[in-house]
């Protein structure tokens, strides 16, 4: 089994979750021009998780980029060489006081997940003492590389970028809550939540390219479609991972209208979908939302 970085474990969270070509240059992108009066925030969704093949990016992200003082990301993306980083959040992905899968899943779906982590190499019984969300993440990981279409992303990419060209970078959510977010996926419903993620595995590479063919040209009814849709049966995570955050940010992304800096905010794209998402809160403000291009 290959191995798996801090790094890539964390900016999966999206993708297991949201399951979880080139393009005309008329076409529409996912980046969002927000304003009120004279002040303007941009706003791109991302995809966490993005194959080599698929860079460079459509150039609304890239014109954006220039244009801002700062790009501002879900959380800070951690060094893969943090030891305390990985202690903490072994210790977040962890059971406590002994439980295991075993104890929250049925023989059936157990062995069900024991023979698809088989598939890959993996032991399960090694994993058992791990929380749905990681064993999910990992699940993600393993069918992207699977299907050669891991790659770090447009946030990392956005990243990298900043620091070199010495702009700001801010974020909306500390590591700390990702990691408690994560640990908190299935918990009280693992079996459903398995069972579920299960299902969703077998068709990866067709739904995360159906995702990323959405993302390029912006296709907001598409993007609800793979990303939302699932989840609606499944609302504590919809809930935990999509409508909550969404409106924890809400203030943040509201004060920067108010400062002196242009910002790009950069979050992924099943986040600016739907009823719920960040760009519908910000029009029930009263923001006008209209695409960039």
């Amino acid at each position: 089994m290959k191995k798996f970085t801090v790094k890539k474990i964390t900016t999966a969270i999206t993708v297991c979750a949201g399951l979880i070509f080139s393009c005309a240059a008329n076409a529409e992108s996912s980046v969002w021009k927000v304003s009120k009066n004279n002040d303007v925030v941009y706003v791109g969704g991302t995809i966490h998780i993005l194959p080599v093949s698929e860079f460079p990016l459509p150039a609304e992200f890239t014109d954006v980029y220039k244009m801002v003082d700062a790009i501002v990301l879900e959380t800070e993306l951690p060094d893969q060489t943090d030891t305390n980083f990985q202690a903490q959040m072994m210790q977040k992905m962890s059971y406590a006081n002994g439980k295991k899968l075993t104890d929250v899943l049925s023989k059936r779906t157990y062995q069900q997940l024991s023979e698809y982590m088989a598939g890959f190499g993996a032991n399960l019984n090694d994993l058992s003492g791990f929380k749905p969300g990681f064993i999910t993440t990992m699940m993600a990981m393993m069918e992207a590389q699977r299907s050669n279409i891991s790659g770090e992303g447009v946030d990392a990419y956005f990243n990298q970028l900043a620091v070199k060209d010495n702009k700001g970078i801010e974020y909306l959510e500390t590591i700390t809550f990702q990691l408690e977010m994560l640990s908190n996926m299935g918990l009280g419903n693992e079996e459903a939540f398995m069972k579920s993620n299960l299902s969703q595995m077998k068709d990866f590479k067709s739904i995360f390219t159906q995702l990323i063919k959405a993302w390029r040209i912006g296709d907001e009814s598409a993007l609800a479609d793979i990303v939302i849709t699932p989840m609606q049966e499944d609302p504590q995570t919809l809930k935990l991972l999509l409508s909550d955050r969404n409106k924890n940010w809400l203030p943040k992304i509201e004060e920067m209208f108010t400062d002196n800096d242009k910002e790009f905010v950069l979050v992924g794209a099943g986040h600016l979908v739907g009823d719920n998402s960040v760009l519908a809160l910000l029009e029930k403000r009263g923001y006008k939302v209209e695409k960039f291009k």
